[in-house]
């Protein structure tokens, strides 16, 4: 039999040259596009695995799924920083690859971690002895669903409630400040979730604080965050963002657009504050409350 993965990817101009080109390998491939849907799915043999997902960080979704299985993870990510690397390797992954990537390499790259596991999982069986072939696929079948149930709710609270350093924010500086957004979807029902306070973005001293608490960004999410603050609410297409954050004649993967949009995310504390118009592109969400000001500026 073949080998099976479960392809999490959100980017279909991504994942479906992707799977035709490892099917062509003889690997079967099961795609999803939110990492949600990735820890309910049966991960098969390996889990290649993007980590600029819409509804939560890659780097959650690694750690959720080896809280479950032994099953071998790849990450595929255009973040190709040292420190996401040893990030996604020491949450559990067994590979990275930074895009772009020849299928050949990703399929080369597969093999060697089902031998890998292959050989470990004999050498268990054989120390066991009562071991039966499958028992570790059926104890993930018994006990899989529940668990994993309950991890995307786990994971999705720690994103909302992760503690940060708490230093006070200076007293007066030019800043925008947004009241929190009460919901991520642009349509539906709206869940709510407790305020974590205003969002600042100080332009002059390039900070930035939700709530009091201070927020480290890198250069290009903070200036993709400054643009955004511009006009709370207006919904830039991805090519503006591109040509005012990147360059006007930038001809990388757009995708890198959704990596720093994922991790402007994480670090903001709730998916909410930046919402996505698919086929359109993303703006700051804005909660507007009797007598308060929607953007106080400087």
């Amino acid at each position: 039999m073949g080998i099976r993965v479960l392809l999490i990817e959100d980017d279909e101009t991504i994942a479906e040259p992707l799977a035709e080109g490892l099917g062509h390998f003889g690997l079967t491939v099961d795609h999803v596009t939110t990492g949600a849907e990735g820890l309910r799915r049966p991960y098969g043999d390996v889990v290649l695995l993007d980590l600029g997902l819409p509804d939560m960080d890659g780097i959650d979704v690694c750690r959720g799924i080896r809280q479950v299985s032994d099953v071998p993870v790849i990450i595929l990510s255009a973040r190709g920083e040292e420190a996401d690397r040893v990030l996604g390797l020491e949450l559990g992954a067994d590979d990275y690859l930074a895009k772009p990537f020849s299928v050949r390499e990703l399929v080369a790259r597969v093999r060697a971690v089902t031998r890998r596991t292959q050989r470990t999982e004999a050498v268990v069986a054989e120390s066991a002895g009562a071991e039966t072939p499958g028992g570790r696929g059926r104890t993930e079948a018994l006990g899989g669903r529940g668990r994993t149930e309950a991890l995307v709710e786990r994971l999705r609270a720690e994103a909302v409630n992760a503690p940060v350093a708490a230093p006070a924010p200076p007293a007066a500086a030019p800043s925008y400040e947004v009241a929190p957004p009460a919901a991520y979807e642009d349509s539906g029902p709206q869940p709510s979730y407790t305020a974590p306070g205003p969002l600042v973005v100080d332009r002059r001293t390039r900070q930035v604080w939700v709530g009091e608490l201070p927020v480290t960004l890198t250069p290009k999410e903070f200036e993709l965050l400054a643009l955004l603050t511009e006009d709370p609410g207006a919904v830039y297409s991805r090519q503006q963002i591109l040509d005012r954050v990147w360059d006007p004649h930038y001809e990388g993967p757009t995708k890198t657009l959704d990596v720093h949009v994922a991790a402007l995310r994480r670090k903001l504390g709730h998916s909410g504050w930046i919402q996505t118009l698919r086929g359109v592109g993303f703006r700051l969400a804005v909660q507007t409350e009797p007598g308060r000001p929607r953007v106080s500026s400087p």
